[in-house]
């Protein structure tokens, strides 16, 4: 799942004197968004009050969806540069295709983590025939600027370490959580857990006070720090936290996002995360004339053509605190 937004907006983003140095509890809702004829995503990064969590800069959860009929998720070959995309499904697969030759079908609890670096172009789509509930999260991950061009690989790996508690399992997708690590290639401090409650469980988290934090919910009814956070919505919970409250209402679905705040402003337009507005507009013009992205092979359509860039020069962005 990627930005398929046709009038995508250059956003300015990073930066330490964005990020909340305290403990807060700020509820943050979705931008509605359609993605092809049968998926709606609510995306939560970049959010109008909130750009990044650590090096965490795009969050899309959508599902779950019925798509028993329909064709599920259909997202053409499109270019991606200096970032990471993790794909993370509770329900569903996804069919990941990309221009060096990557064929791989992501499952529930399988890590999907794609790192663009110089320049990528993937499609994502539901594998013909496909299971009948689609559910999950697409995220970006911004590489800081001494990796943004490294060489571009994909990783799929579907044996993950947990950290466990009473009515509490902590699948670490990304970095490292209470000394688990996840074998995902990080170029940051980050971490990145899927938490799994059950109804009535309650439990502290260990978290790094270096790190800024949010927790998006995926499914059920669930308090964090006890603010309730509804299925689709994103708390977001500043720095100087050494733990974190959770308890269930019911069996409930989470995402845990966090990091060191990311130093760099970055820019962000459509499928890119550059420095400049002339990286982004060199980039867009490799795309739709080069051959910089490479090409995706067996997928069933055309390649995602780039929107048009916005005419107003790009402005710096008003201090969020």
């Amino acid at each position: 799942m990627s930005n398929l937004d046709r009038q995508a907006a250059l956003s300015v983003c990073g930066g330490r004197g964005f990020v909340v140095a305290e403990p807060v509890r700020e509820l943050l809702a979705p931008r509605h968004v359609r993605l092809g004829e049968s998926t709606e995503v609510r995306r939560l990064l970049p959010n109008l009050g909130r750009r990044m969590v650590g090096a965490w800069a795009f969050v899309d959860h959508y599902g779950p969806d019925d798509i028993a009929d329909e064709p599920g998720m259909q997202v053409p070959p499109h270019p991606h540069m200096g970032l990471q995309t993790v794909s993370w499904l509770h329900e569903g697969e996804v069919l990941h295709r990309d221009s060096l030759g990557s064929l791989e079908t992501i499952r529930p609890r399988e890590l999907g983590l794609m790192t663009s670096g110089r320049a990528i172009s993937h499609s994502e789509e539901s594998p013909r025939p496909h299971a009948a509930l689609l559910h999950g999260a697409q995220l970006w991950v911004a590489l800081p600027d001494a990796h943004r061009n490294v060489a571009p690989h994909f990783q799929h790996h579907t044996d993950l370490p947990a950290v466990t508690a009473p009515g509490l399992t902590a699948t670490v997708i990304l970095g490292t959580l209470d000394g688990a690590t996840s074998p995902g290639t990080a170029y940051t401090p980050i971490v990145g857990a899927d938490l799994a409650l059950s109804r009535g469980a309650e439990a502290r988290l260990p978290l790094d006070p270096d790190f800024e934090y949010a927790v998006l919910s995926m499914s059920g009814e669930a308090e964090v720090d006890g603010v309730p956070v509804l299925p689709g919505s994103m708390l977001y919970l500043g720095c100087g936290r050494t733990e974190l409250p959770l308890r269930a209402e019911s069996d409930a679905g989470l995402m845990l996002l966090g990091g060191e705040p990311f130093e760099e402003e970055i820019v962000m337009w459509w499928n890119f995360v550059a420095r400049t507005q002339d990286d982004i507009t060199h980039a867009r013009e490799d795309w739709m004339n080069g051959d910089r992205f490479g090409t995706v092979r067996g997928y069933d359509g055309a390649p995602l053509p780039a929107p048009a860039l916005p005419a107003v020069p790009l402005k710096p962005r008003g201090r969020v605190r």
